[in-house]
């Protein structure tokens, strides 16, 4: 019969309940879950566990064959996710961290997109760097503005009395 999974899960159902209360993380949970669907006989086969949990069937395929490999361990084990490379490599932004806690700065993140391209190699565009500095390094490349040497300290501190 097409979509009974053939399956032998070893752990009983109070254990896998007691390890779906232990878990910290979906990813852990919901792998665990479909486990206990199937131990538990709420889900006859992988389409309907599938239907319940609202993941593919494929999807569920690919965990069921991490838990026949290597147990519950290689089930909830996490795996490395492929995707596109940063547009700024780890070595690069620990570089620029550095360089924005210079005083002298920068001018702004343009500057910054210069230094990077001059210094580093590493052409990136305006948006990135601004996301980088501003929102994960929560920095700002601005420097103070000059001061005029003709300026009186006592009308300042005046003005900033009244």
């Amino acid at each position: 019969m097409a979509g009974v999974y053939k399956l032998d899960i070893q752990e009983s159902e109070d254990e896998l309940k007691q390890l779906l209360r232990v878990q910290k993380t979906a990813f852990s949970k919901e792998r665990l879950h479909l486990l206990y669907l199937l131990k538990s006989k709420q889900a006859k086969t992988v389409q309907a566990a599938a239907a319940i949990l609202g993941r593919h069937r494929a999807t569920l395929q690919e965990w069921l064959k991490h838990y026949r490999e290597g147990g519950i361990e290689e089930l909830l084990k996490s795996r490395p996710r492929s995707g596109r490379p940063r547009a700024i490599p780890a070595w690069a932004v620990v570089a620029l961290q550095k360089r924005l806690q210079e005083p002298q700065g920068f001018d702004g993140y343009q500057a910054i997109c210069d230094w990077l391209e001059r210094q580093l190699g590493i052409v990136a565009e305006y948006k990135t760097v601004h996301q980088l500095v501003h929102y994960h390094l929560q920095s700002s490349p601005k420097v103070p503005r000059p001061v005029s040497v003709e300026q009186s300290t006592e009308q300042l501190e005046a003005y900033k009395k009244t």
